[in-house]
């Protein structure tokens, strides 16, 4: 079997490395990731993994991966900010607070497509205004759901997550391997 990437991100790579998995393909599907009125947190990030998994081709002899991930403060949906402006919003919003990250996998195959979905509850530490600006300089938020990243020089933000590292970085590994080889791809071959 051959694996396709449904995603365009690095980390999502990275992490697929450490599983000894290189991607044949790198296929990003792109879709609508607007949320639906008052949609769930976990229901949204759900959606979108699936319809990411619909969105990709895919052959018989090919298993595709997607994956996204969203942070959740409440029912509020924390998506990638649009501008600094945004990712401070985000950041005061979480500071001294726990809140969720969760990311859904999905992996398509001929015989149709199964999503899975992890739940981690992510302590931060109360920020102060120079903790914010300094970390809004640096640009790490960019592109990060909840506009930090915890691999990255907000981990100094983290004193304690409950669940997994690994889907707080963008991809739960004990659910992908699990997802992957019972969909026929071989991992530690």
């Amino acid at each position: 079997m051959r694996l396709v990437l449904g995603s365009g991100s690095p980390r999502r790579l990275e992490l697929l490395a450490q599983l000894g998995l290189t991607p044949d393909d790198v296929r990003a599907p792109d879709i609508n990731e607007d949320p639906i009125g008052a949609e769930k947190p976990r229901d949204y990030v759900r959606r979108m993994a699936r319809q990411k998994a619909e969105a990709s081709t895919c052959a018989d002899d090919e298993v595709v991966l997607c994956a996204d991930t969203t942070v959740a403060v409440g029912r509020r949906i924390l998506g990638k900010p649009a501008d600094a402006a945004e990712a401070e919003v985000f950041l005061r919003l979480m500071s001294g607070r726990r809140h969720k990250v969760i990311t859904a996998i999905s992996v398509k195959t001929p015989n149709g497509v199964r999503v899975k979905d992890v739940v981690t509850d992510v302590k931060m530490k109360r920020l102060s205004d120079a903790e914010i600006v300094g970390y809004i300089a640096t640009d790490d938020w960019r592109g990060k759901a909840g506009g930090y990243a915890i691999q990255g020089p907000a981990s100094a933000f983290i004193p304690w997550i409950a669940g997994s590292y690994s889907a707080v970085v963008g991809l739960p590994l004990a659910e992908t391997a699990n997802l992957l080889q019972s969909s026929g791809l071989e991992i530690w071959k």
